[in-house]
């Protein structure tokens, strides 16, 4: 709810819900990079970073959300505006978590100017990418949480008589994105703004300070990596829920048991899909061979 009120206050709204709506109707957007670069879209993902508790984390150039305060609203636009007319993100540093199984996560901590150009991104290209979604993917996406991932996992066991669950994580799957096929998949909704492309291609190719330049992947910890890692695993959404949820009939039934039905003369198996991020529950009714 925060950021619908962000939202009102830098008059987005109305430019958001376009996007949405003309994505919805399979539009082409080939002129998002001035938007992107708006005055009023800059100044919504800086108070979007400061508000987040990771704004005070430093990347490698060692500047915070403290030091970007410093500067008046018109410095910081024209700062991103100049920045992004020849864009070079600085180095990206690594950290590592500890995971709950123990192993070490490595994450890329952007620099904090870096993290606002790529929250300018995020809030445009997000409203396109929505309005393509599989509707049961879960993670990283506005107005959703684990709470309604397990609310639809609980209505297949409950109403459609489900009980097996196949559990499925994408071993690695942010350190081996490619990124040619991110570019051609984010071509293929509908974001055919070049020089957005280019830039985004950029970040992903931001040096990893100690590692050098990725030939792949998303580095976890860039603000924009769980939008794209989204739009890598659509088409797998799709793909799965075409093999029975989705799969076409080419004919009107009046009921949902008579759909059911049909779908199950096609002798395909009963099953669906929920995903949270690179975590997917495939469930269905009989055990997988």
């Amino acid at each position: 709810m925060q950021a619908l009120r962000y939202w009102d206050y830098y008059e987005m709204t109305d430019t958001f819900t376009d996007l949405h709506e003309r994505a919805k109707d399979k539009e082409s957007f080939h002129s998002l990079y001035d938007i992107i670069t708006s005055r009023n879209n800059i100044l919504l993902a800086y108070r979007t970073i400061k508000s987040n508790k990771g704004s005070k984390t430093p990347g490698t150039d060692g500047k915070t959300i403290v030091d970007i305060e410093k500067q008046s609203e018109n410095e910081l636009i024209e700062e991103i505006q100049s920045k992004l007319n020849n864009y070079r993100p600085k180095k990206v540093r690594r950290k590592l978590i500890e995971k709950d199984n123990g192993k070490m996560r490595p994450l890329g901590i952007p620099c904090i100017l870096d993290r606002i150009i790529q929250q300018c991104f995020k809030q445009v290209l997000e409203p396109i990418a929505e309005a393509h979604f599989y509707n049961h993917s879960y993670g990283f996406r506005p107005q959703r949480s684990t709470h309604h991932a397990m609310a639809r996992i609980q209505f297949l066991v409950n109403q459609s008589k489900l009980h097996y669950v196949v559990d499925v994580d994408i071993k690695g799957f942010f350190d081996n994105i490619n990124h040619s096929l991110l570019i051609k998949q984010l071509w293929n909704l509908g974001i055919q703004d070049r020089q957005v492309l280019a830039c985004i291609s950029k970040m992903l190719k931001a040096e990893i300070d100690g590692e050098g330049i990725p030939t792949k992947g998303s580095p976890q910890g860039g603000l924009i990596s769980p939008l794209l890692s989204n739009i890598v695993l659509n088409e797998l959404d799709q793909w799965v829920a075409n093999q029975w949820e989705l799969f076409p009939l080419h004919k009107s039934f009046k009921t949902r048991e008579g759909q059911l039905l049909a779908k199950k003369r096609t002798h395909l198996k009963e099953g669906y899909i929920v995903r949270y991020a690179d975590d997917r529950v495939p469930r269905k009714q009989t055990k997988c061979a």
